[in-house]
């Protein structure tokens, strides 16, 4: 396996960027370097690991909603 670039956290985060990398090389994309392997996956850890794919964090999850009501002392309503 490739090394895991120092702008990248986690090898999870890797493995995730390589797999939409490759699904994106496997739909037509132009692959960004020039290899022997024509393996889309091998090429998209390759691509990731040269720092030549963009990506960037997403915006933060939001905050769960309240799906219940807050007032204890009604009684739920049957019908």
């Amino acid at each position: 396996m490739e090394p895991i670039p120092s702008r990248i956290d986690s090898t999870f985060r890797f493995v995730l960027l390589a797999a939409r990398r490759a699904e994106q090389l496997m739909r037509g994309a132009r692959p960004k370097i020039e290899t022997q392997n024509l393996k889309p996956t091998y090429v998209a850890l390759k691509e990731i690991s040269a720092d030549l794919v963009e990506w960037e964090y997403g915006p933060p999850p939001a905050p769960p909603a309240e799906s219940y009501s807050t007032e204890s002392d009604s009684e739920p309503s049957l019908g």
